[in-house]
């Protein structure tokens, strides 16, 4: 059997090649035989070109979240995964319509996606519409609390990904501001009425924050279009607020150039949660590197897509931290900063 299995497998290989095979022991031929087959079978599959389908279910819109999914795409094509070449996306966005979320998400699972992938609350819509597709979530809160997860370091079901820490990153946020305005007393937070988690365990930290701070924080109900925005600006001078902030949600994320140019408009200083909102020159940010969290989670994607089981891969939480500072939005509202905090950033952009 040795020797029919040997003429088999040094059929190809040069003479010189041939004898040093046949020298090695019988298990060490067995191992380089079953190693060669098992590349053999991962390269015929590779050229039957069967194409995997991920999902992407978003509660805001195509063109607020658009930056995100490319870090992500960018990511997967670095993986080895190109769109439309062993991969298709299936983008289902909310259009920040809470309540359109669990129907999207059953529609991915009427595709029979291999793969759901989910930004904050959503995770829950799309756990609710299947126990059996893998999912991946990025930035969901409190995952163990919400019973997405079994535990952070086994996640036990059909969901993995990465945690937000967005309500003790919020008190920070709230820090840096008392920090930056001189004479800080009221802080107007910019807030949805829409039933969210994430967005819950946030005002709940940040009222305790306002407390330990002397702060006064005035909740602003805020609607997304146009009028909306402006009115919650028009009553935050109203209420004669120092400085303005908003919940970490993806829904104002997806609006994030208007809200800027309202901050300036209303000279409010402001601190946002993510780079983006700096990007379209904002004051100030602080938060995980957003784009960081997206190039992670399409390494769930790749190894879930590779075989891997979520309930085997531990979820993670952001590791990547950025305070930025916008020295020409401070001076177009006449904020002078302190060289202390200056010094604290991790970004001055000029």
């Amino acid at each position: 059997m040795r020797n029919t299995l040997l003429k088999r497998f040094l059929g190809s290989f040069s003479d010189n090649l041939k004898s040093k095979i046949e020298n090695l022991k019988w298990v060490e031929v067995v191992a380089i035989v079953l190693a060669l087959t098992m590349w053999g079978a991962r390269v015929e599959a590779q050229q039957t070109g069967k194409i995997f389908r991920m999902g992407i279910l978003d509660p805001s819109t195509a063109s607020g979240s658009a930056v995100s999914w490319e870090a992500l795409r960018q990511e997967l094509s670095k993986l080895g995964w190109i769109e439309g070449k062993n991969i298709a996306i299936e983008y289902r966005f909310a259009e920040l319509k809470a309540e359109r979320l669990p129907e999207l998400a059953a529609d991915l699972v009427r595709l029979n996606v291999d793969l759901i992938v989910t930004v904050g609350d959503p995770a829950r819509a799309a756990k609710s519409a299947t126990t059996t597709i893998p999912i991946v979530m990025i930035n969901t809160p409190d995952p163990v609390g919400l019973g997405l997860v079994a535990s952070l370091a086994r996640p036990g079901g059909n969901v993995t990904g990465l945690a937000a820490l967005a309500p003790e990153l919020n008190t920070k946020r709230l820090e840096i501001l008392k920090d930056a305005v001189p004479k800080l007393a009221r802080v107007g937070l910019l807030w949805r009425p829409v039933v969210n988690v994430g967005q819950d365990l946030q005002l709940k930290e940040l009222r305790l924050a306002a407390l330990a701070l002397k702060l006064k924080l005035e909740e602003i109900e805020t609607q997304l279009d146009a009028k909306g925005l402006e009115n919650a600006f028009q009553t935050a001078k109203q209420k004669q607020v120092n400085a303005i902030m908003t919940t970490a949600l993806r829904s104002f994320f997806a609006e994030r150039k208007r809200i800027v140019e309202l901050a300036g408009k209303y000279r409010l200083p402001a601190i946002y949660p993510n780079e983006e909102y700096v990007n379209e020159g904002g004051l100030m940010s602080y938060g995980e590197d957003s784009t960081d969290q997206y190039r992670r989670a399409a390494g769930y994607v790749d190894k879930i897509l590779k075989g891997a089981k979520p309930a085997d891969l531990p979820v993670q939480q952001a590791t990547k931290f950025e305070f930025i500072i916008n020295l020409k939005a401070a001076k177009q509202i006449g904020l002078p900063l302190s060289p202390e905090l200056l010094a604290r950033a991790n970004q001055v952009m000029k």
